[in-house]
């Protein structure tokens, strides 16, 4: 009797449902081991962090087979359920990452001897796919928006045309060829039909006579021209007109007629010039003063919602048109008009309708007017000025207002773009941080060595600290919250790829809040708080966000370089501490500080708003072994007998991974490329670039750990690097 043959499909189902089932069973045994292993607290460091290592790693292994089990199942219930479990291993991981930086009072642990013991390979964090996929359709939406919104404002260009294929460039210029060739013979052909033509025309006039055809179109032309030379006269007489140059066809009729309609005219001519130079006014009125009247009114607006809300904890309701719509907001009276409006009610006059109001503005305005000057005793252009800018700023407050009553989400998000706040983040992943893990970190502490934390450690606390809480809502509102993140390292160690990575991997917007990036936009304290709100209301909106701020020490430096003054670095120290208080649990937004030069910065301060701080050092030998060896391939050299990528780690032994890939790019020109066939790559190509680059001295990279020691242990005071 044969067998039922089983498909491909379900020997897949199959071995995922088991993964799923060993994992299941190992969350149980570990929770188990952690009822019976902490009910009593341990009062050896060394014990009591090997214990909370070995929970760690299990997790961390349990967490991987859970993910794997997730991303290949298509039960939809089946994935629910993982789901659920793998959010709490998340949880769990981030807990038991705290108890270890509180045990060690360190970022970096070194867990080289507890996988040894559990005979385990070192596990890289692994990151969830369902923190974008589960959002797809709504991320990829998002992104094609941003760029149209990019490329509407001139802040993104097209992406450059793909070389073709030798092949295809022979095609396309034959087809160009010909078509031109084409065009020659087509305008020759044409040339010698309409020269015919003329033969054949000038022949026939010379038997005919003139051509009735020729005869109408000449007429048409004579009798068109006088059409649109009496159009001109009559609009050249309008413009006159309206300018108060000339008078109305009515008024020009009055002339003829006795003095009687002397004053009549003169009545009706000064009204209509009146009239004209009054528009004229408000329309110069506008065109000057608009915008300024806008920034005013916008400033006014803005501070009078910020007001409320610090006082109420919530912006005010727009007011309705029965109290006044936005006119309400202007409503403020200075202690002069208070004291008038008091008295006025204790006199039991009527406030409406009292002639005091019309008697104060005769007596301001004509009393002590000197018209000796004033022969015609005509118009004052200034008091129509005055009464126009009024009927201006109307204008522009009713705009103003429903524009800031009536913003949407998709209208801020489009701002923020614009503006160039939201920027487009670079798809890189966290698995294109490429470093190698560090084996002797245990065995360098047993000798008192206090090792490097390796590329691999930085991976780590990026997956733990920035993408699982953010891909994560049950996590992030769970698990210990880590509101901001400060990446610290030499130029070139990759921090800015780091924050594209977090976003590329849970597909988050990015808000760049650098200095050098909002300096000039949003003046103003008002403007400033009104960019921090709009920023916080779409990432909150829209999340998981990031808003992130490069070379974050100039918004806390100590003393502002006089070349830096006029960018104002240091307008969000304050209100930074706000902005992140404003963050709840469930906000799923992470505030990311790059720096190079943290040593520039008020370190209190500084410290006060970052909770989490990574250093990020210059890579060990074992990381630029394997970076050499990925950039050359990932630039399409190849690697032979010729080129040593173990002499190439050992020569670049102090430059960063950003001067490696430099390197890289420089000696893989597409010259080279094509020459690779017959003449491989070999070491010594290398080293002249390689020594045209600035390393990171010891110096530099002792500072860097200097300062992260003080931080950690509190003792600000006692660095020297501090001052």
């Amino acid at each position: 009797m044969a067998l039922p043959s089983i498909t491909a499909n379900e020997a897949g189902i199959s071995t995922y449902n088991r993964l799923w089932t060993n994992a299941q069973k190992d969350l149980d045994a570990q929770l188990q081991t952690e009822r019976e292993q902490f009910l009593q607290p341990e009062k050896d460091h060394v014990k009591a962090f090997r214990m909370l290592a070995a929970s760690y790693i299990n997790y961390l292994q349990i967490f991987h087979r859970l993910e794997e089990a997730h991303s290949h199942l298509i039960h939809q219930q089946k994935r629910a359920a993982i789901r659920r479990v793998l959010d709490g291993v998340i949880g769990r991981i981030l807990e038991m990452k705290k108890e270890m930086v509180g045990l060690e009072n360190s970022e970096f642990h070194y867990t080289d001897n507890v996988i040894e013991d559990l005979k385990l390979l070192p596990v890289q964090i692994p990151i969830p796919e369902y923190f974008v996929k589960e959002n797809l359709e709504g991320l990829q939406q998002r992104e094609k928006t941003l760029h149209e919104i990019l490329l509407n404002a001139g802040l993104e260009t097209e992406k450059p045309v793909e070389a073709m294929r030798f092949e295809e460039a022979i095609k396309m210029i034959q087809v160009a060829e010909r078509a031109r060739q084409g065009r020659r013979r087509a305008l020759f052909m044409k040339q010698i039909h309409l020269e015919e033509k003329r033969k054949r025309h000038t022949k026939l006039q010379e038997q005919t006579g003139p051509d009735p055809d020729d005869a109408a179109t000449c007429i048409q032309k004579v009798w068109r021209g006088y059409i649109q030379r009496k159009k001109t006269e009559k609009m050249r007489e309008e413009e006159m007109i309206f300018l108060g140059m000339s008078n109305p066809p009515h008024l020009r009729a009055l002339r003829s007629t006795p003095h009687m309609h002397t004053r009549q005219e003169d009545a009706l001519q000064a009204e209509v010039q009146e009239r004209h130079e009054e528009e004229f006014i408000k329309d110069k009125l506008r065109e000057t003063e608009g915008l300024d009247i806008r920034e005013t009114l916008q400033d006014q607006i803005r501070q009078c919602f910020m007001e409320c809300r610090h006082i109420i904890g919530r912006f005010p309701d727009y007011p309705a048109k029965e109290a006044g719509g936005s006119m309400a907001i202007f409503s403020q009276k200075t202690p002069e008009q208070v004291l008038l409006q008091k008295q006025l009610e204790k006199s039991m006059i009527s406030v409406s309708f009292s002639p005091l109001f019309s008697l104060f503005w005769i007596t301001a305005v004509w009393q002590n007017r000197d018209e000796g000057r004033d022969f015609l005793q005509d118009h004052d252009p200034e008091l129509i000025k005055a009464e126009k800018r009024e009927e201006v700023e109307e204008e522009i407050r009713v705009q103003v207002m429903v524009s800031l009553a009536h913003r949407t989400i998709d209208s801020l998000y489009r701002e923020l773009a614009e503006e160039g706040v939201l920027i487009k983040a670079k798809p890189v992943n966290l698995s294109d941080y490429v470093g190698e893990y560090s084996y002797l970190g245990t065995t360098l502490r047993q000798v008192n060595i206090e090792p490097m934390p390796s590329l691999a450690d930085i991976r780590q606390l990026i997956a733990l600290y920035g993408i699982l809480p953010l891909g994560s809502q049950t996590a992030h509102e769970k698990a210990p919250l880590v509101k901001a993140l400060l990446l610290a390292g030499p130029t070139g160690v990759g921090k800015r790829m780091l924050v594209h990575a977090i976003c590329t991997e849970t597909g988050a917007n990015l808000f760049n809040l650098s200095p050098s990036n909002i300096g000039g936009k949003y003046p103003g304290k008002n403007g400033l708080q009104m960019m921090l709100h709009m920023v916080l209301k779409v990432a909150k909106q829209l999340q998981p966000s990031v808003v992130w701020i490069g070379d974050t020490e100039k918004t806390f430096y100590k003393a502002v370089p006089k070349a830096e003054e006029q960018m104002n670095p240091k307008r969000l120290e304050k209100i930074l501490p706000k902005f992140l208080k404003a963050l709840k649990a469930e906000d799923r937004v992470l505030l990311v500080g790059t720096t190079s030069r943290p040593f520039d910065a008020k370190i209190k301060p500084f410290c006060k708003v970052y909770q989490k701080i990574i250093l990020i050092p210059r890579p060990d030998y074992a990381s630029r072994f394997v970076l050499w060896k990925h950039a050359i391939t990932q630039h399409g050299g190849e690697i032979t007998k010729l080129l040593s990528i173990s002499c190439l780690a050992k020569l670049s032994d102090g430059f960063t991974q950003g001067c490696i890939v430099q390197v890289v790019r420089a000696v893989l020109s597409e010259l080279r490329l094509l020459q690779m066939a017959r003449k491989p790559l070999c070491t010594a190509e290398f080293l002249t670039p390689l020594a045209s680059q600035d390393p990171v001295y010891n110096e530099e990279e002792e500072t860097f750990k200097v300062m992260l020691r003080a931080v950690l242990t509190g003792s600000l005071s006692s660095s020297p690097a501090m001052i």
